[in-house]
């Protein structure tokens, strides 16, 4: 199970573990626990010691959760060895900061170990968390009903303002004091900061690290470039290294453009990719929007109109559980003709764009560039409006095309709402 640190790993999996006989619970950054695996050369003697600490008989079914793994990657090894000697033995296996520990593996255990990653709360899981089990149900309903659109969009906005770490939801939830949120945040983002800056290589390398994290939520709204940034003297490639063990750690990861309209949707490394944080809410905090966004009855221009397009694209990276693809935005660079589309996402043989804005649409000129030069014509808004699909001309090549405005609160259920629309429409 990987993720950062606090989005709820050791919780699920000790809810998980409930349906065992028995549950072994090992914490790596103890002593007493690591040693286990310091002080034995096999996986047989490693059980046999932990049934008999924890008075376990051999009969029962056992889940053995090894938390923090990172510690040890000599126990990352022995995952191999617990899949081919005892496959009885059922195993789980958390830590953040993961990529780092796995240099350090002489022999990954390729084929023996699945990966699963654990993202913060997306909208669909807040619903669930403050036990809105109605507004759930309504999520879920497609197309999305009329009468539910106001809850639906006060709930998001909710939830766009404390976003999706478990602990800040956990203390909003029971009587909505956005006051006891700060210093939560605060501890969460100290604590990545002094994680991340352990893995650095160098005093020089920590400092990098830690002016990126001081000063990157100020350009949450813009492509970034590497020289000199934040309005630093470091170079281009001393800040991507840094912006590479952040994104590793998965605090701030490197969102890069496509130039393709067809599949696949390729990333173009050469190109300003934008930054996507962990967790809007985080960012929220970072940059003392909460009283604003408060009081904003349409999200869509908060910060510069980036808080918007950040937590959509936070909510289809939480639904990537069993791998760690990232979402595309397109360009298209020409002197003369200068276009970006928020998303792009891909279905079956097409890729669809995808603008998060609330004008109109005449507006849409990097979408409608976008249709000119694809091979079909499926195209998404996403806005503080109603559900709608209507019925438009490119205003250059005429090219007629189908555009269905999706509320804010529906990016979860993106997937769903592309196969419905595209195959109701064919």
């Amino acid at each position: 199970m990987r993720g950062a640190r606090q989005v709820g790993k050791t919780t699920i999996i000790r809810e998980f573990a409930k349906q065992y006989d028995n549950y072994i619970l090992l914490n790596l950054e103890k002593v007493n626990d690591i040693k286990f695996f310091d002080e034995n050369e096999d996986v047989n003697t490693i059980r046999d010691q932990l049934f008999l600490s924890h008075q376990i008989q051999s009969k029962d079914s056992v889940l053995l959760f090894i938390d923090e793994i990172q510690e040890s990657p000599k126990a990352i090894q022995f995952l191999r060895y617990f899949y081919e000697e005892i496959p009885e033995l059922h195993v789980i296996a958390a830590g953040s900061l993961l990529e780092f520990a796995l240099k350090e593996v002489k022999s990954f255990p390729v084929g023996r170990v699945q990966f699963m990653y654990l993202h913060p709360c997306n909208f669909e899981e807040y619903l669930q968390a403050i036990g809105h089990e109605q507004a759930s149900t309504a999520l879920n309903q497609i197309p999305v009903k009329t009468f539910a659109h106001d809850i639906l969009i006060n709930l998001f906005h909710e939830y766009a303002i404390i976003g999706g770490m478990p602990e800040a939801i956990k203390n909003y939830a029971p009587n909505k004091d956005i006051t006891r949120l700060p210093a939560i945040y605060e501890s969460i983002w100290e604590t990545y900061k002094n994680d991340v800056e352990k893995y650095a290589s160098n005093g020089s390398s920590r400092k990098i690290i830690k002016h990126i994290m001081n000063t990157a939520s100020l350009y949450l709204d813009e492509r970034i470039k590497f020289q000199n940034f934040g309005n630093s003297n470091y170079r281009s490639r001393e800040i991507s290294e840094a912006f590479q063990n952040l994104d590793d750690a998965k605090i701030i990861q490197l969102i890069y453009p496509t130039t393709d309209t067809e599949v696949p949707v390729k990333p173009d490394l050469k190109k300003s990719p934008r930054m996507q944080f962990l967790d809007t809410g985080i960012v929220n905090h970072a940059l003392g929007l909460q009283a604003e966004l408060l009081s904003l009855p349409d999200l869509s221009n908060a910060f510069k109109g980036a808080i918007i397009p950040h937590l959509i694209t936070q909510e289809l990276i939480s639904l990537n559980w069993n791998n760690r693809q990232k979402p595309n935005f397109w360009v298209r660079e020409k002197r003369q003709s200068q276009a970006e589309v928020d998303l792009v996402y891909s279905y079956k043989k097409i890729v669809v764009p995808i603008e998060i804005k609330s004008g109109k649409v005449g507006t849409l000129k990097s979408l409608h560039q976008f249709i000119e030069r694809t091979n079909h014509a499926f195209a998404i808004r996403i806005c503080g409006g109603e559900f709608l699909i209507e019925k438009h001309l490119t205003p250059g090549e005429k090219k007629p095309y189908t555009l269905m405005s999706l509320p804010y609160y529906l990016g979860t259920q993106l997937p769903k709402y592309v196969e419905w629309f595209v195959e109701g429409q064919n």
